[in-house]
């Protein structure tokens, strides 16, 4: 047997009803992205006038041959720019450690140690797998209250509004990126991650993997003093 199409409505009714069916749904859809930009209209920073924080939490963006993606890339010049201006004290890396030949955190401490930020300055999270289970972790592992947030543009508004969902201070700093083929998938994943990320903020689910608490933040503060 075939499928059969779907039919056009055949009588006005019918018609108004559907257009006003896929209007709701639409509607629907973008609530999420609204939250987003309403929740953090007020939050977003640049480098240069990012709010001076004890923290900065990098969130990961995969790897290339075992280095930083060029996205990535970017998110660590800009916490190293922060560190050396004063603005930050500690770099909280939060990426994607799964299985032993992909190590983001490490790959990330590594980077921002070449430009210029003390390794004793620089915590690991291995268990930030996406971006609702690093700022739980944050919290809840690392016990960061306030923090400056670094990502790109088209993903910042989610890491503050979720971050701020899991009890953390929350200022984002967007930085630059080239509007290529990665950026835009990123652009249009972001309308989908919008809706996972209500669902987070209201149902506040346990991370992936939580463990105990762990005192590298607070130890990288002291050591600094």
């Amino acid at each position: 047997m075939g499928i059969r199409r779907p039919r056009w409505p055949r009588t006005r009714t019918g018609q108004r009803r559907l257009v006003q069916a896929v209007m709701a749904v639409c509607v629907l859809a973008l609530l999420p992205v609204t939250w987003l930009y309403v929740s953090t209209a007020d939050r977003l920073r640049t480098t240069a006038d990012a709010p001076r924080a004890d923290v900065a939490v990098v969130f990961g963006a995969g790897l290339w041959r075992g280095e930083p993606s060029p996205y990535l890339a970017h998110r660590l010049d800009a916490a190293a720019k922060l560190y050396r201006a004063g603005r930050i004290k500690v770099v909280l890396v939060t990426g994607d450690n799964s299985r032993e030949d992909y190590d983001e955190p490490d790959a990330m401490r590594a980077y921002l140690t070449r430009h210029g930020v003390p390794d004793a300055r620089i915590v690991s999270d291995y268990a930030g797998f996406d971006t609702w289970d690093s700022c739980v972790r944050a919290r809840k592992i690392f016990g960061v209250d306030r923090a400056v947030l670094i990502s790109q543009g088209f993903h910042i508004r989610r890491a503050v509004a979720l971050c701020e969902a899991a009890g953390v201070d929350s200022y984002g700093v967007g930085v630059d990126a080239k509007h290529d083929a990665t950026w835009y998938y990123g652009g249009t994943r972001e309308v989908f991650a919008a809706g996972k990320a209500a669902l987070d903020a209201v149902f506040r689910p346990d991370p992936r993997f939580l463990g105990p608490k762990e005192p590298g933040v607070a130890r990288a503060l002291a050591a600094g003093r």
